[in-house]
């Protein structure tokens, strides 16, 4: 069973179902019975069109859940048994999902949760650990968000800024490694660009790509995370970081300067170094001060203290992020690292320690308890 599969079809499957007429709510139940089936039935008899079947099995799911329930009795004076193709060209569903469920009716936390569920194919369990809020508090925000889109027409689109935001945190969801769903949001994000010339869209999708070319080298052998400054660069994808800073460069012609512009900049001036020595840390610093200018975000000031701290030198660096909420993600690991680069050894070791416990997921938790370890013995 190839679960990657059924991960890209899913939502392609719900897109089909909500345009032949089906409530996005009773689309993704009849989905994911589809898929149950799918588990049980295909290793032993493996369908010729595996999206065509999942689409008859979750149509006729749907259509019996429709006659079970009276209050859906109206909609079968309108749905056949197998409805003839949607005229006209070929249509991206996944795409077409992800506005639905970034419509504006929702906010912006509920169309992220919404589209990881529905179009991401990540579980509530996991979106809740990203959001830091119970599982059962994620399972009914989502539940609401289906409630309200139900009733919403699949070819009103939703807000662009908050698609690009679900784009994004999709990308870094399948970047994390637990749930691989980096490739997806790049084919989208490119299918986006296609469709408009947003310089925010040529922006995000630069900063992928960008981040993406790293990829091969953030992982050591055995699997432990590889620092940006120890990395081998020349794992790094070349043709990728083309690419990116070619996208992002056109995109700054135009002179509307966004977020994802300017995260894509600080991206491709790591990329340009070729030894972590010899990164233009001074002009990072500068790109964050417009990141902040623009979204004024906590997180992009933690950044920017510890480049600073690379710019100026770490108490510079220090200095800065004392002025930041301590409980910040990633703050104690930044500070760590900062009295790490001033020689404070023993506090960066405890530091280190605490930042594991405080990690978001193993990875990033063994990391940062071999630096603590590292540091207690270089400390004696």
């Amino acid at each position: 069973m190839d679960d990657s599969l059924l991960r890209i079809l899913t939502p392609e499957v719900i897109g089909v179902l909500v345009r032949r007429g089906a409530d996005f709510a009773g689309a993704e139940d009849a989905v994911q019975e589809s898929l149950a089936e799918a588990v049980r039935v295909w290793p032993d008899d493996p369908p010729r069109d595996p999206k065509g079947w999942l689409i008859t099995v979750a149509w006729r799911r749907f259509l019996d859940a429709a006659r079970a329930d009276a209050s859906r009795r109206h909609r079968e004076a309108r749905v056949e048994e197998e409805p003839p193709p949607v005229p006209g060209p070929a249509v991206d569903d996944t795409l077409q999902l992800y506005f639905l469920c970034a419509h504006p009716s929702l906010t912006p936390a509920s169309a992220v949760a919404l589209t990881l569920r529905a179009v991401g194919g990540l579980t509530t369990r996991q979106i809740a650990q990203a959001y830091l809020v119970p599982e059962a508090t994620m399972a009914q925000r989502i539940s609401r968000a289906k409630r309200i889109v139900s009733g919403v027409r699949f070819d009103r689109p939703g807000d662009l800024a908050t698609v690009l935001r679900v784009l994004y945190l999709v990308f870094n969801e399948g970047y994390s490694g637990e749930v691989d769903l980096a490739a997806e949001a790049i084919r989208l994000t490119r299918r986006l660009a296609a469709m408009t010339s947003h310089e925010e869209v040529a922006g995000l999708l630069a900063l992928m790509l960008l981040h993406h070319a790293r990829r091969p080298a953030r992982t050591a052998a055995d699997g432990s995370l590889v620092p940006l400054a120890e990395q081998d660069r020349g794992l790094w994808d070349t043709r990728l970081i083309a690419e990116g800073v070619d996208i992002l460069q056109a995109a700054l012609a135009r002179d509307r300067l966004g977020e994802f512009q300017a995260q894509a900049a600080i991206a491709a001036l790591h990329a340009d170094a070729r030894t972590a020595e010899e990164t233009d840390w001074v002009q990072i610093v500068e790109w964050y001060d417009e990141l902040v200018r623009l979204t004024g975000s906590p997180v992009a000031r933690l950044n920017r203290a510890v480049a600073l701290g690379e710019a100026d030198g770490p108490r510079a660096g220090l200095a800065a992020l004392a002025e930041l909420d301590p409980a910040l993600p990633r703050h104690t690991a930044a500070a760590a690292y900062l009295h790490e680069r001033a020689g404070d050894l023993v506090t960066a070791a405890r530091l280190y320690a605490e930042a594991a416990g405080e990690a978001p997921n193993p990875a990033e938790r063994d990391h940062l308890t071999r630096q603590a370890a590292r540091l207690r013995e270089r400390a004696g």
